[in-house]
């Protein structure tokens, strides 16, 4: 993690404009306060980017637009919001006096799993950062041009060096599905954060007790054990596969 923060160092060093991605669903937790302070004290403009726009109501896109700013909303998967950001890029260029570079060179900031390189694929137009389900997937420093005068900057994601919620980590992505522990522990967090949502997306009944749910969940996709048993860890780490990748909504 020290190698890519040097990286993040290095970005913001040679950045004209700031973009610092957060995940719709989780705006707070994927705020990165260190990322923020790095930017803060390097006096360039930082444009708040919210990814995966189209899995919240408008609701909480509307809310976000009044607490941060600038930010933008966008969709990478439906292509929405893409011309909004240049133009926000542009635009803070030219309030920070940068306005007759040739080039402007945009760092772009956020946790693993955030959604960087399929932000940059979007506003590219064609497919130019690799992009997997696979947390940390950017292992390097990678320069895309997706304007004739935006170069983007593409990082590996950071953690802040004092956190260790594993059960946020495994909801925003950062940790792969498959590599999680206590997936069960995770799902359920997810459920009594979201109510109904897992049992809607599912088509089960909502229940007090979060475990006979998953089973319910198991039994109903057919993810069991030797002998007919729902297979709990499994279903569970379907369930945040399905979440980490965008299909619950």
């Amino acid at each position: 993690m020290g190698k890519f923060w040097k990286l993040v160092d290095k970005v913001i060093k040679e950045s004209d404009v700031l973009l610092l991605l957060l995940d719709a669903r989780l705006v707070e937790e994927t705020m990165n306060p260190e990322v923020e302070d790095k930017v803060e004290d390097s006096e360039k403009p930082l444009i708040y980017v919210i990814t995966k726009c189209d899995l919240v109501d408008k609701d909480i896109v509307e809310k976000y637009k009044k607490n941060l700013k600038p930010c933008v909303f966008i969709s990478a998967k439906k292509h929405l919001g893409t011309k909004i950001l240049r133009d926000r890029i542009l635009i803070e260029a030219e309030k920070a006096g940068i306005k007759n570079y040739n080039t402007i060179n945009v760092g772009v900031l956020g946790y693993p799993n955030v959604g960087k390189s399929s932000l940059i694929n979007a506003m590219k137009g064609k497919k130019s950062a690799p992009t997997s389900i696979i947390s940390g997937y950017t292992k390097n420093l990678q320069m895309i041009r997706i304007h004739k005068r935006i170069m983007l900057m593409d990082t590996p994601g950071v953690i802040p060096y004092s956190e260790t919620d594993y059960i946020k980590h495994a909801l925003i992505g950062t940790i792969d599905f498959n590599q999680i522990r206590e997936a069960d522990i995770v799902v359920i967090k997810l459920m009594e954060r979201y109510s109904g949502m897992i049992e809607y997306f599912y088509g089960v009944d909502t229940q007090k007790d979060k475990e006979e749910t998953i089973k319910e969940i198991a039994l109903k996709r057919g993810i069991l054990r030797k002998g007919g048993e729902p297979d709990i860890t499994k279903t569970a780490k379907t369930i945040i596969r399905d979440w980490q990748t965008g299909k619950i909504n």
